[in-house]
């Protein structure tokens, strides 16, 4: 039997093979992820018996993807380790050494001694791995979109304070950014007559069906005389906000389309009904919640859901000493957990009917005195439990009318 270690790096891996008594057949060497690289991989794999062979490599990112799908391709048995798991166990050594071909040594001795262990990775389908990648994209335009927000912030802060409670920019965000746009500076605005700007503030909410277009002209109108700025106008200035508004605008477009585009998909999966009917899980939640969960068959029973989620309390005792105070591991998927709290703020904002178990607990830890993070979180480790129990209940029945 042969064990490969894969050590992944940026556009190159080092491997090596050893037999299950620990004799090196191949002497670490180098591949470049190019299909010359993996050819001369595939080249040597042919001289092992394939039947007798686990290769191991350990999550990095994407950049395991390309030498992780051919290696499938040729069916071969593949199993990709969890990168805090292969670090505590290289950790075990006195002497530290760091170089790409001791660790892909070590990484065949892991594969070695876990050989009956290991389990063999599986590809999901084509929908889901789609809604993963398309999630994924939509917290980093996220985190884009939210740099720049902050930077709107400070802008106005500096050139018109006020005006975002005038407009209220929570409900009504793009409207605030016509307005800013265009009167960037009081002075701009009181260059109009007050009936001219009016107009044009209502016809700004106009476009956005809002009501209250001549009520916030009006405000701001008042407001101008009074308003203190902290920087003087001038084109660099107006430069700098058009620029941060024009790429707001563009960032909430690509989030809109990404969700949009993640909810077609998840159409397609049996689960979507159920999921889009419980409560918390709005248009912006949905379609990230099943990407992120994946395929629920992969989980044993519910607590491996809420350990991949990174929110379980692992018991902690030794002798005597038995801890009760245990803080969540934080090691799952935090973008699920991301997600999964925008769930909960939701649920405990809409206060839905008092019969919602979810709710109910969350209301029950904060009168234990909790913190509302904490009831919070806690809220969300039962919704996930309801999550796990019914959709897999949904893919049971589907099997035994397959049968």
């Amino acid at each position: 039997m042969y064990a490969v270690g894969i050590d992944v790096s940026k556009g190159k891996s080092t491997i090596a093979v050893i037999n299950i008594h620990g004799e090196i057949i191949y002497e670490p060497f180098e591949i470049i992820h190019d299909q010359n690289g993996f050819n001369d991989l595939l080249l040597k794999l042919e001289k092992l018996n394939k039947s007798e062979t686990k290769i191991l490599m350990e999550a990095t990112g994407h950049y395991h993807l390309s030498i992780l799908n051919f290696l499938l391709q040729n069916d071969y048995f593949v199993c990709v380790e969890n990168a805090l798991v292969i670090k505590k166990y290289c950790d075990v050594d006195l002497r530290k050494v760091k170089n790409d071909k001791k660790d892909s040594l070590k990484l065949a001795v892991y594969c070695s001694e876990k050989w009956y262990k290991l389990k063999k990775y599986q590809l999901s389908n084509e929908i889901r791995e789609q809604l993963l990648f398309l999630s994924r994209q939509y917290s980093e335009y996220i985190s884009i979109q939210t740099k720049l927000k902050v930077q709107l912030t400070n802008l106005i802060d500096q050139t018109f304070p006020g005006i975002k409670e005038i407009v209220n920019a929570e409900s009504r965000y793009q409207l605030l950014l016509d307005i800013y746009e265009i009167y960037s500076y009081p002075t701009k605005v009181l260059e109009q007559d007050k009936t001219v700007f009016i107009d044009n503030i209502e016809n700004l909410a106009q476009k956005y069906k809002h009501k209250v277009g001549r009520i916030i002209g009006e405000q701001i109108y008042e407001m101008a005389p009074t308003v203190t700025t902290s920087i003087p106008y001038n084109e660099s200035l107006q430069l700098t906000i058009t620029s941060c508004i024009i790429l707001l605008r563009d960032s909430i477009k690509i989030t809109n389309d990404l969700i949009s585009r993640m909810d077609e998909l998840a159409k397609q999966l049996d689960e979507y009904e159920i999921v889009k009917n419980m409560t918390g899980v709005g248009e912006k939640t949905r379609a990230r919640l099943i990407a992120e969960i994946g395929d629920i068959r992969r989980f044993k029973n519910a607590n491996c859901l809420i350990a991949y989620c990174g929110i379980d309390t692992p018991p902690y005792q030794s002798g005597m000493f038995n801890a009760t105070n245990r803080h969540i591991t934080k090691r799952g998927n935090k973008y699920l957990r991301k997600v999964g709290y925008e769930v909960m703020k939701s649920i405990k904002s809409s206060r839905p009917q008092k019969d919602n178990s979810v709710y109910l607990f969350i209301l029950k830890k904060e009168a234990e005195g909790k913190p509302k993070k904490v009831a919070k979180v806690a809220g969300l480790n039962k919704f996930l439990r309801i999550y796990y129990a019914r959709v897999k209940e949904l893919y049971k029945n589907d099997s035994d009318n397959e049968d």
